[in-house]
């Protein structure tokens, strides 16, 4: 396989987040979860196995970009779904059940899988300087958003 190389803009970055996310959502829906679903069960799972809702309503609206009330639906679909409860000692938390565990376990280890195959044979400096760019890219488009989101509060 020849690459060309061609210079970092919004599309090269578009196409380098679709394309790997088109293989991670065949995972997904051979596991019957949505990619709003799967990030909702990674956030629970990083805080340890139990969030409070409005927590993790802010962390994964933020991470998409999306709204909180979207979330919470979210929220409410893996709760129904029996892939999250209320948390016993705490009625404002949500906790992962053992099925939620289990699925965001099984879902990880695929994508971690298809991650190997597509960053195999790229040098740890490139991915190094990939990753530092995109973190720039990252916290540069959060600041602008955070602006636009204030002027729209006072107008």
């Amino acid at each position: 396989m020849t690459t060309t190389a061609s210079p970092v803009d919004a599309r090269v970055i578009a196409l380098a987040h679709h394309a790997p996310r088109a293989l991670l959502e065949k995972v997904l829906t051979r596991h019957g979860v949505t990619f709003h679903q799967n990030v909702t069960l990674r956030a629970v799972a990083v805080a340890g196995g139990s969030i409070g809702r409005d927590e993790l309503a802010r962390d994964v609206s933020g991470s998409l970009k999306t709204d909180a009330s979207l979330v919470r639906g979210v929220i409410g679909e893996l709760t129904a779904g029996k892939l999250l409860q209320e948390d016993p000692m705490e009625a404002t938390r949500v906790r992962l059940t053992d099925a939620g565990r289990e699925l965001y376990e099984s879902t990880t280890a695929e994508s971690a899988e298809i991650a190997a195959r597509l960053y195999a044979g790229i040098p740890a400096e490139d991915l190094e300087v990939a990753g530092r760019v995109l973190t720039l890219v990252t916290e540069r488009a959060n600041a602008e958003l955070a602006e636009a989101e204030a002027a729209e509060e006072t107008a």
